[in-house]
């Protein structure tokens, strides 16, 4: 499991995707994603936890095996292998030890599928660090048991608050190095709680490891025997995530296509084709159709393999509707009792991801599901620090920052705050004229308090 683990420099990210099928058919999959330190100072610290994962997974890794990559490694390392190259697919990258651009890399355990999004951690690439945890279902922060908690730990909890992620797991590493000492561990413990309550995690799991000698990464550790809880990978197999997808709103169903075969054999037949972004959608259930505003019912749910008795989160489907309404890619099917906020303006929390600054005025296009409309960012309130979570007056945003704004849209959106739902309460900001993403949005305030 040297490959899991060698990707687990600083936080790692594990996404579930709900299959179009029965669950009993295969288990649900997973993706594991990352947040590695700057390289040039930790990678002797982080590579020993990636080096033991990917060992014991073996022939388990799917599409990027080991043996794929040992002629690689070899050539440019001295002694044993450096499966970090596993990731860094960049030419840049292997020569310069450092990790730029988002990689991803599969395996699979015969519990769950994983996919390793690979993603720089140094404050240089907050972008890259906020895509990589924008859809997340688990944050894995690792610690060194020597150095205690970090300033980029504090900055990497932070982000996985801000991206709402779920679940999170404390790795604290290198207990081999610190003799195994409970009170360091339990130490290091209560002071990560401590900030984590001021970011509103919901499930924080510890776990101390060697990584080097395996203690605690697959199997339980005989020598940390005060330690009682799951091994690594056992908690990566079995943290409850489906629950997350369901969200805290009722259901909504973004239409990404309209299917209108006019055919001999389906003369009539006109379906509505996308995914299930939050709950679940059931034959009978009133809806209403934004944003004509009109209310039906479900009539049916149609996959290639057949009629559906449900939907839920990320299943794709194509949605039948009793009445014959007037609807278009772009336009939302959401529950009746629960509608999300159809309005022009709203206040948005927004990571600036390109070059040019951003400034009050400045026009744009605004995607939103299916949605895309033409924006304007009329007013910047403040830029966030992650780090101390603290907020600061700002007349401008640069690459990186983040901060709070209000978007104005030439036509409406149907949106939830994105505390209580990560796919209606999610955007991206457009160049109209390059096509270029310049930011990723989230609805609402999501983190801390305006200055």
């Amino acid at each position: 499991m040297n490959f899991l683990l060698s990707l687990f420099a600083a936080v790692v990210f594990l996404f579930a995707t709900v299959p179009t099928f029965s669950q009993t058919q295969r288990p649900l999959e997973f993706g594991v994603g990352l947040f590695q330190p700057d390289k040039e100072k930790n990678d002797a610290t982080y590579k020993p936890l990636a080096d033991y994962l990917a060992r014991q997974l073996g022939r388990e890794v799917r599409l990027h095996t080991v043996d794929s990559w040992e002629g690689l490694a070899k050539s440019l390392a001295s002694g044993e292998t450096d499966l970090a190259l596993l990731t860094d697919g960049l030419r840049a990258e292997r020569e310069q030890g450092i990790t730029i651009d988002v990689a991803y890399r599969y395996f699979a355990t015969a519990a769950r599928s994983f996919i390793v999004a690979d993603t720089p951690g140094h404050v240089q690439y907050t972008r890259n660090m906020v895509t990589g945890a924008s859809t997340a279902d688990l944050a894995l922060v690792l610690v060194d048991a020597r150095k205690g908690v970090l300033e980029q730990t504090r900055r990497h909890a932070s982000l996985s608050a801000l991206l709402r992620v779920p679940h999170l797991v404390l790795a604290v590493n290198k207990m081999d190095l610190v003799d195994f000492d409970q009170s360091i561990y339990e130490a290091i413990v209560a002071e990560f709680r401590t900030f984590a309550a001021s970011l509103d995690l919901p499930d924080v799991t510890a776990i101390p490891l060697a990584a080097l000698p395996g203690d605690n990464v697959v199997h339980r550790s005989e020598r940390m025997p005060w330690y009682t809880g799951p091994a690594l990978l056992e908690h990566l197999e079995t943290v409850e995530v489906e629950r997350d997808h369901l969200g805290r709103r009722g259901a909504r169903f973004p239409v990404q296509y309209v299917i209108r075969p006019m055919s001999v054999e389906l003369p009539d037949y006109r379906g509505y084709a996308g995914t299930v972004t939050t709950g679940t959608l059931r034959p009978g259930d009133e809806v209403v159709v934004l944003p004509s505003t009109r209310r039906t019912t479900v009539l049916a749910l149609d996959t290639a393999d057949g009629p559906l008795e449900q939907a839920t989160a990320r299943q794709a489907v194509t949605v039948r509707l009793a009445d014959e309404i007037d609807v278009s890619r772009g336009d939302l099917i959401a529950a009746a009792d629960d509608v999300p906020t159809v309005t022009s303006s709203f206040e948005a929390t927004v990571c600036w991801m390109a070059d040019s600054p951003l400034l009050p005025g400045r026009r744009l296009l605004l995607k939103h599901t299916t949605r895309s409309v033409k924006a304007i960012v009329s007013e910047l309130h403040d830029r966030l620090d992650v780090t101390t979570l603290s907020r600061h007056g700002a007349t401008s945003l640069h690459l990186n920052d983040i901060g709070l704004v209000t978007v104005r849209t030439a036509s409406p959106v149907f949106v939830d705050d994105y505390a209580d739902d990560r796919s209606t309460g999610a955007f991206v900001l457009i160049d109209d004229a390059t096509g270029a993403t310049l930011a990723a949005g989230m609805v609402g305030s999501t983190l801390g308090v305006r200055a």
